[in-house]
């Protein structure tokens, strides 16, 4: 039996691999959607050898069934925002202390200790609306930070403002966590030279404002809070893992999540690195759920094992993936 203790303790790519055929295994048995899936792609568990045999679940199925791999008690329902008329996804977590342990050792990996910053959260889009599992995280990491300081912002920027200028300028490490329209929001109302914060934005319009290319957005975040760098989170509604960017908007996994690149012609097959294609996401944490997901974010994977989003399909279906319909 794989454990959350195996997951978090894995620390070469030889274990993970060895570790996520073991999962692999264990959600063909007991996840009936995954095994369904498996079954209609003719996948024999027993010859499933290396990673890239894996079939990836594509994301799609968190909108229309329960993706879960025990009979446990449903313990918090992770949703996605979604656009008004279409259906959200939905993660059942069967066990949060995973989600907690993964997201607070994946911080740590990046960040050091969360103790030694102040977080400061302006998450407007996620906090109106119930299920959001980024606001789950970053309200723990709010309350293990112990700042006074600490907290989330709705639409008071003035407030932000005064607090962010007070707390850089005391020499106190701060993390500004932002949906990326209301980062924009705050620069179009005071322009920063921030010495001693770190700005992470998480993505998102929200229908707010256009679309940008990330350059863009980074240069114009970059000149808008006078900082070098701009920081970036990659998750989702169906993950329980992050991978973070410190800058130029090249990700990094923690030991328990891996991103293989797909052909977007051919869902099935494997790109070199440095190509670009479909991204599909292992991560491990994902063992109440499904570890094996096929994303509808476009990417190239690099050599060192990092990766870059650039985009995302434009069809709502993964091509060569919407094989089931129960």
């Amino acid at each position: 039996m794989i454990t959350a203790t195996t997951i978090f303790a894995i620390s070469s790519q030889k274990q993970f691999e060895k570790i996520a055929l073991k999962v692999f295994r264990f959600q063909h048995e007991n996840n009936l959607v995954y095994r369904a899936f498996c079954d209609l792609m003719k996948v024999e568990p027993q010859k499933v050898k290396i990673l890239q045999q894996i079939p990836f679940l594509p994301i799609q199925f968190f909108k229309s069934h329960n993706v879960v791999s025990n009979t446990n008690a449903i313990e918090a329902t992770f949703t996605s925002s979604g656009t008004t008329g279409t259906n959200t996804s939905k993660h059942l977590v069967t066990d949060t202390s995973i989600y907690e342990e993964s997201y607070r050792k994946g911080f740590s990996q990046f960040y050091g200790n969360i103790k030694d910053y102040v977080v400061l959260a302006l998450l407007p889009s996620y906090l109106e609306r119930e299920g959001s599992s980024l606001i789950y995280m970053v309200k723990d990491l709010i309350q293990l930070s112990k700042h006074s300081d600490s907290g989330f912002y709705l639409h008071n920027h003035d407030e932000l403002i005064k607090k962010l200028l007070e707390l850089d300028q005391s020499g106190q490490n701060v993390i500004l966590i932002g949906v990326t329209y209301a980062l924009l929001d705050l620069i179009e109302k005071q322009q920063f030279q921030l010495q001693n914060t770190i700005i992470m934005e998480t993505g998102g319009m929200k229908g707010k404002r256009k679309e940008m290319i990330r350059e863009e957005l980074h240069n114009e975040l970059c000149e808008g809070f006078g900082v070098s760098m701009i920081h970036s989170e990659y998750g989702m509604t169906e993950l329980l893992s992050q991978a973070y960017s410190l800058g130029n908007g090249v990700f990094e996994c923690p030991s328990w999540m891996h991103v293989l690149t797909r052909d977007t012609e051919d869902a099935l097959s494997y790109i070199p690195e440095g190509k670009t294609g479909g991204l599909n996401v292992i991560d491990l944490a994902n063992i109440n759920s499904c570890s094996f997901i096929a994303t509808q974010d476009l990417g190239k994977k690099n050599p060192n094992n990092s990766f870059e989003v650039l985009g995302r399909f434009d069809n709502s279906d993964i091509r060569g993936c919407n094989l089931m319909v129960l």
